[in-house]
């Protein structure tokens, strides 16, 4: 039964002020590592950061502004269900893919859609988060090495249905070694970002 013997208040309300902004979630600070030290440190907690999307008819021009927008460098590619059907990065934006596309299909680069060149959800591998939170920096890295990809997806299966849990950038990476990565946030190529572990401290 609803209480009736209370009495509200209104609160006091002012005027907007002029040229007001509004605020954002403050980004984690990303600490100092080394290759020994626990993998999850050099993870995006998907649980304390929101994952950013797109839709496979996207435009590649309107995946690059999310990306941008986002300071980010991969998408999730989601259904209106919210399934993951792929991911899309910078490099598949920016490099080689969509030149390949229009060479084989025909076409203008201003027609194609995120689908054309993400990579879809059967071609992707994924690392679970009991091997991560048991691994170090090095393990991942020795793992980025040998698939010769950027970024990797962590699942979480110990529940029921598994989700992405976390997402792993050799970019994020490299800085948090403390090398430098390209002004416009660009990531190493992996051979370049390789030779700079070689020297990083244990």
């Amino acid at each position: 039964m609803v209480r009736r013997d209370r009495s509200f208040a209104a609160l006091n309300t002012i005027g907007l002020p002029p040229e007001v902004s509004f605020r954002r979630p403050e980004r984690p600070v990303m600490q100092p590592v080394t290759l020994e030290d626990g993998a999850t440190k050099i993870m995006t907690d998907l649980d304390r950061v929101a994952a950013l999307t797109t839709y496979p008819d996207a435009s590649l021009h309107e995946a690059e502004q999310r990306m941008i927008s986002g300071g980010v460098r991969l998408l999730l590619v989601t259904d209106a269900e919210e399934q993951v059907v792929g991911v899309i990065t910078a490099t598949d934006i920016l490099g080689e893919k969509p030149v390949t596309f229009l060479q084989r299909y025909g076409g203008k680069r201003e027609e194609l859609r995120v689908a054309d060149v993400m990579t879809p959800h059967a071609d992707l591998q994924a690392l679970r988060l009991h091997d991560v939170e048991h691994g170090r920096v090095g393990d991942v890295v020795a793992t980025l090495r040998q698939a010769g990809r950027q970024h990797a997806l962590v699942v979480d299966d110990s529940q029921g249905a598994p989700r992405i849990r976390g997402i792993i950038s050799s970019t994020q990476i490299a800085r948090q070694l403390g090398h430098p990565v390209e002004g416009d946030g660009r990531a190493h190529s992996f051979a370049e970002l390789e030779a700079a572990l070689v020297a990083a401290p244990a």
